[in-house]
């Protein structure tokens, strides 16, 4: 659909065609009318289709129209933002900005301000302290200046939560619902996530009234502009050289090589460096300053290979990155997503490639389990694996519960035969009817022979051997039972009713006096043998000193 179908002013218009935008993607075309008029919104949609166009121009919508309203009002009434977005990360609140000011650029007097961690306190304090439209914020460091007292949320008209279910990931829970706390209750909440299951649609059910709910895109969607590739190296070294072939691939124009720990990628940044790369290491261990200069030089193509985890990744928009390299696993599925969506933007064509050792199978599962896709498997000529690479099933598509489809039902209870390959006759349900086992005597309570032990057992039940009824042991039988009445406690002759412990025949008494310590605790007779003697004797005599 056209952006002049949408219903946009004629401000932001311009500005959509000024930065070469024709034809809305479908998430822009579902969320921007519903809105503009003001309604709560629910939006799946993965990265690199323009979801941040979806709020943006709405938002800025409310503010010329805000502008309006408040024409004849006095200057210097209206302090803090209109417009609140929170951002996991600072790359992806830097990115927002950027969209703010590119589709805003002929607003007149438009005000933007980001509150980061990583930034002086002093200047966001005096971003924060006048009129302000729009206030791009990571939760932790806006939770702070509202602690202290120099954030005012009480004059905002929309909050967007942009990825919020990498925001509860990373625990920041709490934190959002603080924050909403302090904003009006008449508000309008746009919530961006890959998912609304969980703990994501509770917040989004305490937050916000009546949602549209816009699914564009799931994880489960195939990747048109996206090859992706899976490489099995034998070891670490193995991994490298597959690595450097990659990097000298003459269709590579940037690349976005993904480690796992902070630790991993400064040293592969470090070593690629002395290979003759140009290349920079991001991650969320360095100063924000130097954040913003790596990808600024990022964007400037003085950065060839970008070397980034996770946290760091988030937010990067560079439609010249045309290879994504997972040198690393990630620890989650779904940052796998995340991962090659760096690559293939605005219409282009990427490749991401992954180098899996047999250690990461269980990941290479899981990921091809979340997204119901195969990674097609591939191998470098020069660069075969010398071990056989390793078996990983087909992912089993989710059925209705969310759990796999595993075929055919399993068989009914009355299919299954008996152990010994011998099958329970007669009736074999579970019901009204009495349970058969070999299509005679019914064990059952009420009809048929009970159970009991004097009259005899059923025959299926019958004791064999030496274990037959009349070899049952004296203590069983009815005449030998305890009696629970007045009478003394009683179960056999041999003991006494007052219910002591006196010896029985030729067991020792439990109230016999015991051998002291300087006794010897020998048996007497025959082979006992003859007493110690000696220093060591209890009867000796006794050391003194260390050898006693």
């Amino acid at each position: 659909m056209s952006f002049e179908n949408l219903g946009l002013h004629e401000v932001l218009l311009r500005a959509v065609v000024d930065s070469g935008y024709e034809t809305a993607t479908e998430v822009q075309t579902q969320a921007i009318p519903p809105g503009l008029n003001g309604q709560d919104l629910m939006v799946s949609a993965r990265t690199g289709s323009g979801k941040t166009a979806a709020f943006i121009l709405p938002a800025l919508q409310k503010i010329l129209a805000s502008r309006s309203e408040n024409a004849t009002r006095q200057k210097g009434k209206m302090y803090g933002p209109k417009i609140l977005v929170l951002t996991p990360t600072r790359e992806l609140a830097m990115q927002v900005a950027k969209a703010a000011q590119t589709y805003g650029r002929h607003v007149p007097g438009l005000r933007i301000s980001t509150v980061l961690g990583g930034m002086p306190y002093a200047l966001q304090i005096k971003q924060l302290s006048g009129p302000l439209d729009i206030l791009i914020a990571t939760p932790g460091r806006l939770l702070d200046h509202l602690q202290s007292g120099k954030a005012v949320l009480d004059n905002v008209e929309i909050l967007v939560l942009d990825e919020a279910d990498r925001m509860l990931d990373m625990g920041f829970i709490d934190d959002i619902k603080t924050i909403a706390d302090r904003i009006p209750a008449t508000r309008q909440t746009l919530m961006f996530s890959a998912t609304f299951a969980g703990h994501v649609g509770r917040l989004a059910h305490d937050l916000m009234r009546d949602p549209l709910r816009v699914d564009v895109a799931s994880h489960t969607d195939t990747h048109e502009n996206i090859t992706q590739r899976l490489h099995w190296a034998d070891n670490n070294n193995h991994k490298d050289q597959l690595l450097e072939h990659l990097l000298a691939d003459k269709d590579l124009d940037q690349a976005l090589v993904f480690t796992s720990t902070q630790r991993d990628a400064d040293w592969l940044a470090e070593r690629l460096q002395e290979l003759g790369h140009s290349v920079a290491p991001l991650h969320g261990g360095m100063p924000q300053g130097r954040r913003n200069r790596t990808l600024l030089a990022l964007r400037r193509r003085e950065v060839r290979v970008l070397v980034a985890t996770d946290v760091a990744a988030r937010g990067i928009d560079v439609p010249t990155i045309s290879h994504v390299i997972n040198y690393g696993l990630p620890m989650k599925a779904e940052d796998y997503v995340h991962r090659i969506g760096r690559t293939g933007r605005a219409g282009r064509s990427g490749l991401a490639v992954t180098l899996a050792t047999r250690d990461d199978v269980s990941m290479i599962r899981r990921i091809q389990q979340f997204t119901t896709q195969t990674i097609p498997s591939a191998q470098i000529e020069g660069l075969e694996p010398k071990t056989q690479e390793p078996r990983i099933f087909p992912p089993r598509p989710m059925g209705a519960g969310g759990f796999e489809d595993r075929g055919a039902p399993r068989p009914s209870w009355g299919a299954k035969p008996a152990y010994g390959n011998k099958s329970f006759g007669g009736n074999k349900s579970f019901g009204n009817k009495p349970f058969n086992r070999d299509g005679g005597q019914p064990f059952n309570r009420d009809g048929g022979q009970p159970f009991n032990r004097d009259a005899g057992r059923p025959a299926a039940f019958e004791p064999r051997g030496e274990f037959r009824q009349d070899a049952r042991p004296e203590f069983v039988r009815q005449d030998a039972r305890p009696s629970f009445d007045n009478k003394p406690f009683e179960r056999s002759n041999d003991r006494p009713n007052d219910r002591s412990f006196a010896p029985r025949g030729d067991r020792p008494s439990f109230g016999a006096a015991k051998p002291s310590f300087g006794q010897d605790r020998r048996p007497a007779g025959p082979g006992a043998g003859p007493k110690r003697s000696g220093p060591f004797s209890p009867s000796g005599p006794r050391r003194s000193g260390f050898g006693r």
